[in-house]
């Protein structure tokens, strides 16, 4: 392949989130989350797993920093534990508060970027049993918890990220029941999708109010999805693939940077849609500018419509949902079953450039992309995992194709820097460059590591 240079100034990195790895469930005041909840409901996680220990990262996270710097990574977007944090609502836990502090002094002093993310899912139990997303209440308390983190860490957390896929939140986790807190109630699922870009909204009036100024950076990290009509000539497909696209993309985007929710969107959702959810001042708020739309990408959809069929469906967040059916395209899968296709990357961050953050003077970065494949180690641990090495070298290539066509993409984090507990699908489903034996911890760099780490260093792909 042609070798390809992004500019020096371009941020290669790695990512993981606080419940997926850091384990010690009930330490230092940490209190129980959604997630631990899930994992304590039979069957909602796969083989029974549990986040308890995960990958022990709170006990061992100065050497994973380390491992990090040696890999050659300048940013490490890592997320806070809200139910560490804040035992209580309003009630600061300092221990918890003290672990990030030491993970941002260990990032700093090994010369890499903290990238902050304040909410990877993992919402207190206490905020749950009032209502959690589908209560204006929690709004309110994540501002607040964003507050105690910004006061303690504010001084040297330069990159700050307020929700973490929100679509994930309330689609998964009040749609189909998938996530945590499991709840299938399609009113639920739009009510969440509210109260979340609300206390998006809500937090980021709080920390520019404290002092986060245009010094530091401050977004959100959205999961979009490019979708494709199945046959772009049948009206029904293209309908489809409209209505697919609005409650998967545009129901974030368009409050996030035009403060208005779709109309096609309202009128899909009907009567699931309550008509006291949106206050005065509420778009308003979560339409605030932002410096930078984080954007989490594993595949592409194709969808087509049936307007004759059923459309009941359990979970579902719109009525026309029954209508909808996903096509499966000749490609290739990982070991999630999802897609490879990376031509569906520019594409999409070519569309969010011009139709959404270009306009807003917010530039884009790739907070997650990577995927998961059934490693083999060999005796020594290592994987020699030439399928994710491919997936990565298409899609950054993806990336750069994009920037060379105009969008303002200026980082790239890949998914995950290590084997973790992969939310409802256990530890059956390894996305990490780093292998990890969760019954010693070893921590052994996958041949995909060393390779990611060569361009971090180097920024060039060469093969």
């Amino acid at each position: 392949m042609t070798p390809i240079t992004f500019d020096k100034d371009f941020m290669f990195g790695a990512a993981a989130a606080s419940f997926q790895i850091e384990g010690a469930s009930a330490e230092d005041g940490k209190v129980p989350s959604i997630w631990d909840t899930m994992c304590a409901t039979p069957g909602k996680v796969a083989n029974g797993d549990t986040g308890e220990v995960a990958c022990d990262h709170y006990h061992r996270m100065p050497q994973d920093i380390a491992m990090m710097k040696d890999l050659g990574l300048s940013t490490y977007r890592f997320s806070v534990s809200w139910p560490r944090v804040m035992s209580a609502p309003g009630v600061v836990n300092e221990a918890g508060l003290k672990f990030y502090s030491r993970l941002v002094d260990e990032l700093i002093a090994n010369g890499m970027t903290p990238w902050l993310t304040l909410y990877h899912w993992d919402l207190p139990q206490y905020e749950q049993d009032n209502g959690g997303w589908t209560s204006r209440d929690t709004a309110y308390h994540f501002a607040d918890y964003a507050e105690a983190v910004y006061n303690r860490l504010g001084d040297r957390v330069d990159i700050w990220t307020t929700l973490n896929e929100p679509w994930c939140s309330a689609f998964l986790g009040h749609g189909s029941g998938e996530h945590a807190p499991g709840r299938t109630e399609p009113r639920e699922t739009l009510e969440a999708v509210h109260h979340l870009l609300l206390g998006h909204g809500l937090a980021v009036e709080r920390l520019r109010s404290l002092g986060l100024d245009e010094s530091k950076t401050l977004g959100i990290t959205i999961n979009p999805s490019t979708v494709h009509a199945a046959d772009p000539s049948n009206p029904d497909d293209v309908a489809a693939a409209r209505l697919h696209d609005g409650f998967r993309n545009r129901i974030f985007l368009d409050p996030l940077f035009n403060g208005f929710y779709p109309a096609d969107v309202i009128e899909a959702a009907g009567d699931l849609w309550p008509a006291e959810l949106i206050h005065d001042g509420d778009l308003e708020l979560i339409s605030q500018p932002i410096d930078v739309l984080g954007i989490n990408f594993y595949n592409g959809e194709m969808v087509g419509g049936d307007p004759t069929a059923d459309v009941a469906s359990p979970g579902a967040p719109h009525p026309n949902s029954g209508q909808i059916f996903h096509v499966a395209r000749d490609l290739p899968h990982t070991h999630m079953g999802w897609e490879i296709y990376a031509p569906d990357f520019t594409e999409l961050l070519l569309r969010l450039h011009t139709e959404w953050t270009a306009p807003n003077g917010t530039y884009l970065a790739v907070t997650e992309n990577g995927a998961a494949f059934d490693d083999h180690p060999d005796e020594n641990e290592f994987v020699q995992d030439d399928d994710r090495i491919a997936y990565y070298n298409d899609h950054i290539r993806a990336v750069h194709e994009a920037i060379q066509q105009g969008a303002d993409v200026r980082a790239y984090l890949a998914w995950s820097i290590m084997d973790n507990f992969e939310w409802a699908w256990g530890y059956d489903k390894r996305f990490g460059i780093v292998r990890v034996n969760y019954e010693t911890q070893q921590r052994t760099p996958k041949a995909s590591a060393h390779w990611y780490g060569q361009l971090a260093r180097t920024h060039t792909l060469t093969q």
